[in-house]
C-alpha cells in the first residue's frame, strides 16, 4: 500500500511542498518579514508630510505595500527555482540585466533623479532602477564562472577570475556613466568578496583593493567626479566648512538621529521628520526616522534584525553543498552588509552620502524586489544543501 502511495503524483507533490516549508530557514524569513513591516511604519511616517496625496495620507504607504507584495512573490519564486535551471540560465539573466541597464539612456524612457540617470519611466508615474537587478545578475554570473573548477583544481584559474571581473566591470562602467556611485561601491564590494571566497590567489585580492584605491584617487585628481559627488565627499571630510546642500542634508540627519535620545519622540512625532527638514527620509535617510522617532532602542532593534539576516546568510554560505551556492550566498552577504553599513553610516556622519536605500526598509520598489529576490536565493541555496544531506 505504501509503495502505491509513493508513486501517486499528488502525494509526491504534497510531500515536496511539506519538505519545502519544513526546510526553510525560518529565522532568516521571519527576520526579513519583521524588518519589512518595521520599515513600512517608518516609510508611512516619513511620507505623510510631503509624499502622500492630500486626500489620502496612506497613499504612499499603499504603493509601498504593493511593492512589498511583489517583492515577496519574487523571493518565493527565486527560492523555488530548480538549482540546475538557475545555473544553466544565468547567462540569459545576466544579458537581460545589461539590456535593462542601457534603457535609461534611451530618450523618452530614462529619467534623472538626484543627478543619476538610472531610472526607467513606466506608465502611471512608476519607475524602476535596473541597477538593483544588476546586483543579483552579477552575483549569479560570477558564481557560475568561479565555481567551474576543472578536475582536481583547488582554486579557480586566472582566466576564470578575469572573466568574472569582466562580468562585474561591464555593469559597473555603465552605472558609472549613470552617475550612481553608491551602486558602483556595492558591486565592487560584491566582486571582491566573491573572488576572495572562491579561493583565487591572494594576489588577485590585493591587486583589486590597490586598484580600487588608486582609481578613486585618480578620479578625484583628474576632476572626473560630478560637482554634486564632490560636494558629498567634501561634506563628509569637512562638514563644518562645507555650505552645500550635501552638508545641509548630513547635518540635518545627525540632528534627527541625535535628537531621538533613548526612546525617541514616538512614531509620527519627530520634529525633523514631520517638519520635512531631512530630505528623502522615506528612502536614502530612512534611518533618521527610526533614530528620531524610536530612539536608540528602536535603532538598535533594527540593526540587530539586520545582523540576524547577515548571520543566517553567512551560515547558509558556510553550509552550502557546492561552491556555486557558497559564492551566491557570499555575494548577497557582501551586498547587504555594505549597503546597510553605508546607509546607516551616512545618517550618522561616518560615511559619505551616496544615496542608496536601506535594504528591506527604505521606500523604493526595485530595491525591495531585488532584496527579496536575494532572500529567496539564500533560501534556495539552503534547501539545496538540506536535500543533499549537508
Amino acid at each position: 500500500m505504501s509503495g502505491l502511495l509513493t508513486t501517486d503524483p499528488a502525494v509526491r507533490t504534497l510531500t515536496r511542498q511539506k519538505g519545502y516549508w519544513r526546510d526553510l530557514d525560518w529565522v532568516l524569513l521571519l527576520a526579513a518579514l519583521t524588518i519589512t513591516i518595521f520599515g513600512s511604519m517608518l516609510v508611512w511616517s516619513a511620507s505623510r508630510a510631503d509624499m502622500a496625496s492630500d486626500s489620502d495620507p496612506q497613499s504612499y504607504l499603499k504603493r509601498h505595500v504593493i511593492n512589498i507584495v511583489i517583492g515577496i512573490a519574487l523571493g518565493w519564486f527565486a527560492s523555488r527555482l530548480d538549482y540546475r535551471w538557475l545555473r544553466a540560465y544565468t547567462p540569459i539573466i545576466y544579458g537581460a540585466s545589461i539590456v535593462l541597464l542601457m534603457l535609461p539612456f534611451v530618450p523618452g524612457l530614462g529619467t534623472t533623479i538626484a543627478g543619476a540617470r538610472a531610472w526607467i519611466d513606466l506608465p502611471g508615474g512608476m519607475t524602476i532602477q535596473p541597477s538593483e537587478f544588476a546586483k543579483v545578475a552579477v552575483i549569479l554570473m560570477m558564481a557560475v564562472l568561479l565555481s567551474e573548477k576543472r578536475d582536481i583544481e583547488s582554486e579557480p584559474r586566472d582566466r576564470d577570475v578575469l572573466l568574472s571581473l569582466g562580468v562585474a566591470v561591464l555593469p559597473i562602467l555603465i552605472i558609472l556613466v549613470q552617475n550612481d556611485t553608491g551602486t558602483v561601491l556595492i558591486l565592487g564590494s560584491v566582486a571582491l568578496s566573491v573572488i576572495a571566497v572562491s579561493g583565487a590567489r591572494t594576489r588577485w585580492v590585493i591587486g583589486l583593493i590597490t586598484g580600487a584605491i588608486v582609481g578613486v584617487l585618480i578620479a578625484v585628481q583628474l576632476g572626473l567626479l560630478k560637482e554634486y559627488q564632490v560636494q558629498r565627499l567634501t561634506s563628509f571630510i569637512n562638514p563644518g566648512e562645507d555650505v552645500s546642500s550635501a552638508a545641509y542634508n548630513a547635518n540635518q540627519a545627525r540632528i534627527a538621529v541625535g535628537g531621538g535620545g533613548w526612546s525617541g519622540y514616538g512614531l509620527f512625532e519627530g520634529p525633523q521628520t514631520q517638519g520635512k527638514f531631512v530630505p528623502v527620509n522615506e528612502s536614502d535617510f530612512i534611518f533618521t526616522v527610526v533614530g528620531e522617532e524610536l530612539g536608540f532602542i528602536g535603532s538598535a532593534v533594527l540593526i540587530l534584525l539586520m545582523g540576524v539576516i547577515l548571520w543566517r546568510a553567512v551560515v547558509i554560505a558556510f553550509r552550502a553543498d557546492d561552491m556555486y551556492g557558497r559564492l551566491v550566498a557570499t555575494g548577497i552577504v557582501a551586498w547587504l552588509a555594505f549597503q546597510t553599513f553605508e546607509n546607516v553610516g551616512m545618517s550618522l556622519g561616518i560615511m559619505p552620502i551616496t544615496g542608496i536605500p536601506l535594504p528591506l526598509v527604505s521606500a523604493g520598489g526595485t530595491s525591495m524586489m531585488a532584496t527579496w529576490i536575494a532572500v529567496g536565493l539564500l533560501q534556495n541555496v539552503r534547501l539545496h544543501a538540506v536535500r543533499a544531506g549537508v
